[in-house]
């Protein structure tokens, strides 16, 4: 199988792809907050998705999609940045592999590639999920903070 295939080649290829994408993020307009995160850090994250790729299109589950993006998507709140350009930086990444794949699967033909359109659908699907979940950490982190600093404001009225 081709998906398979090309599975195995984005994860042999995680921290060059990470690379270039750390790069494309700290560079992008649309993504200027991300230069305030730890260069180190950001690589790690980009890595971490393509070089488990398998893992995550196969074996997590929705929960697993949901604690680790949501905590992602708080991670970037707490940061500072702006839910616009995570999810940004979302789409780029997945952008990003989308190119690697066109590149790499060697189909010139648009037959060959409607047959890996299970694959492609997973890949798709997967990313739609992590913006998703990443938003509504994000959102509730800054909710939270909200709530927080409204509580203590009560406080400090009321001479606490």
């Amino acid at each position: 199988m081709l998906g398979l295939r090309l599975v195995r080649l984005i994860e042999k290829h995680s921290e060059g792809l990470g690379e270039s994408l750390t790069t494309k993020l700290l560079t992008s307009d649309r993504t200027l907050g991300y230069r305030t995160i730890p260069e180190d850090e950001l690589r790690a994250a980009t890595v971490s998705v393509y070089s488990h790729l398998e893992a995550w299109l196969l074996t997590k589950t929705e929960s697993d999609l949901e604690r680790i993006f949501g905590e992602m998507g708080a991670r970037r709140a707490k940061q500072g940045i702006p839910s616009s350009q995570l999810a940004w930086a979302l789409m780029m990444s997945k952008k990003h592999l989308w190119a690697y794949i066109y590149k790499e699967s060697g189909a010139d033909k648009a037959f060959e590639l409607y047959s890996e359109m299970e694959f492609l659908e997973m890949l798709d699907g997967f990313y739609d999920r992590a913006i998703f979940f990443a938003l509504i950490g994000h959102e509730e982190y800054v909710h939270s903070r909200a709530s927080s600093q409204i509580s203590q404001g009560f406080a400090l009225a009321r001479g606490g």
